[in-house]
């Protein structure tokens, strides 16, 4: 039997094997236990924890807990799971279905990935000179968990275009991963934005900030360098 190389107890392989000649489905359904683990433990690790902090450092959430403070005592309470929710449902469809749309209005993912690295670029400039390039009106009907959390402060443009763009260099997978990793992290920041701005305070908050958007220039530049000779 191939195991895909994969060790393991060679009692408990015997055992399996015993079952499967009175069973025939255990077998098949061990196998593919084994081969997913397998894929998994290949999986790109280092890959993985680009796409994560690339995502982390364009969210910015840890550096929007002012903002979201400010919410909560301005419109009430705020709704972690369904802001949550809804800024993981906008990234999920531009991961899965914008490669769709950019065809269907005729441009290439490179092109898009060099757009969006120049945005990048300009959101990594934002944070470390703590200058306001992009500018953006407020809404103040609706409901807030939605409109402005989820959409522009998590997925926002910055967000969406930078999902596009790691598409150019990353596996679907890995930036699927990075993104429930990134929401896992989005929906305990709201949950505790109150009690994170008192234990961290505005100059630790400040610090990470620049902190992250010197990782986004540099990955910006590398986005760019690595998609410009396919349009140029």
């Amino acid at each position: 039997l191939n195991y895909d190389n994969v060790s393991c107890d060679y009692g408990l392989l015997s055992k399996i094997t015993n079952l499967s000649s009175t069973n025939p489905i255990i077998l098949p359904i061990w196998k593919f236990k084994v081969r997913y683990l397998h894929k998994i433990s290949n999986m790109d690790l280092s890959a993985l924890l680009t796409v994560f902090l690339t995502l982390f450092a364009v969210i910015d959430i840890v550096g929007s807990i002012p903002i979201i403070v400010d919410l909560r005592e301005k419109r009430g309470e705020i709704q972690s799971s369904k802001a949550t929710f809804f800024s993981g449902l906008l990234m999920l469809s531009f991961l899965f279905f914008g490669d769709a749309f950019l065809r269907m209005i005729g441009i290439d993912v490179q092109s898009f990935a060099l757009a969006g690295s120049i945005v990048i670029f300009i959101i990594g400039i934002e944070m470390v000179l703590g200058v306001n390039i992009f500018k953006s009106g407020k809404d103040e009907t609706g409901n807030h968990s939605i409109m402005p959390i989820a959409f522009p402060l998590i997925a926002g443009a910055g967000t969406l275009t930078t999902i596009l763009s790691l598409k150019a260099d990353f596996e679907t997978t890995i930036i699927f991963l990075g993104i429930l990793l990134n929401l896992i992290i989005v929906y305990a920041v709201l949950k505790l934005s109150k009690y994170l701005q008192l234990k961290m305070g505005p100059n630790t908050l400040e610090i990470l900030r620049r902190i992250f958007g010197v990782l986004l220039l540099a990955i910006a530049i590398k986005i760019f360098k690595a998609n410009v000779s396919f349009v140029v």
